[in-house]
């Protein structure tokens, strides 16, 4: 197992593929094991991919502190440093994509291009959240991990996609409960979204940029990538139909397609 000593915490990483760096951020309380692993692989073949647990996620450490997007976003830019990664490609999702945001706006030297993936600009500028989704968040607080992850699905896929791969989200659940996130954790995660303040600089962002989203996403509403892209200078956006929270599976193929596309005209 890697680990990178970063703002005094142990950091878990893993590395692979070869190519031009691309570093993978993950959202609100979920390990780097939450990633699809079909759309990791295949981003190796082209890019030297980073994929790591945040701080208080997976097989990091887990101080229970108050946390922030500019923390996570220094945690970043630490596991560059310690990896001696000048300049990379990032892509965040969710909250990964808070964070991402962050990095290209304090730390731009450091971002070659930004993917934004089902993520919001924070704040008062930003949509809400509909009150039956954060209800259904609220609600798997009493349930077992299992039943925690596939109440989840409801919130990421259709229900029509859920029936369609249940096999494949099945064979997904062990590699996250051997790494749950602990409750206190998830909270903090939670918290720091809170801290977001930078719709104002987002037109400050140097880095080509691609915003993505599912249209039907329940937790962070598909208008949110559309300002995001309105704000940011030259940005592209692609909203994938049929989609959810979990565009990165459900509409695996058809985002793959754009993300390479977008890569392979941007260079480190």
């Amino acid at each position: 197992m890697l680990y990178a000593q970063v703002n005094g915490i142990n950091l878990h990483y893993e590395i692979e593929g070869q190519g031009q760096p691309l570093l993978l951020i993950m959202g609100l309380g979920a390990p780097a094991a939450a990633w699809d692993p079909i759309f990791v692989q295949t981003l190796t073949k082209t890019h030297q991919v980073i994929i790591y647990d945040n701080r208080g996620t997976g097989l990091s450490d887990k101080p229970d502190m108050p946390y922030s997007i500019a923390m996570f976003a220094s945690d970043a830019v630490g596991l560059l440093d310690a990896l001696n990664i000048p300049r990379a490609h990032v892509f965040g999702v969710s909250m990964g994509g808070m964070i991402a945001q962050e990095l290209a706006i304090h730390y731009p030297q450091r971002v070659a291009s930004l993917i934004l993936g089902c993520t919001t600009p924070g704040g008062k500028h930003a949509v809400p959240a509909p009150p039956e989704s954060l209800k259904a968040l609220e609600g798997r607080a009493g349930l077992t991990p299992e039943e925690a992850i596939r109440e989840g699905w409801k919130l990421s896929f259709s229900e029509e996609f859920i029936h369609t791969h249940k096999a494949e989200l099945e064979a997904h659940i062990p590699r996250l409960l051997a790494q749950l996130t602990p409750r206190f954790a998830y909270e903090r995660h939670f918290q720091a979204t809170m801290t977001l303040r930078v719709f104002k600089q987002l037109k400050e962002i140097q880095a080509p940029t691609l915003v993505a989203t599912g249209r039907d996403d329940m937790l962070i509403p598909a208008v949110n990538s559309e300002i995001l892209a309105r704000e940011i200078p030259g940005a592209e956006l692609a909203i994938f139909e049929s989609a959810g929270h979990g565009f990165v599976t459900s509409a695996r193929e058809p985002f793959l397609k754009v993300l390479k596309e977008f890569l392979a005209r941007q260079s480190v």
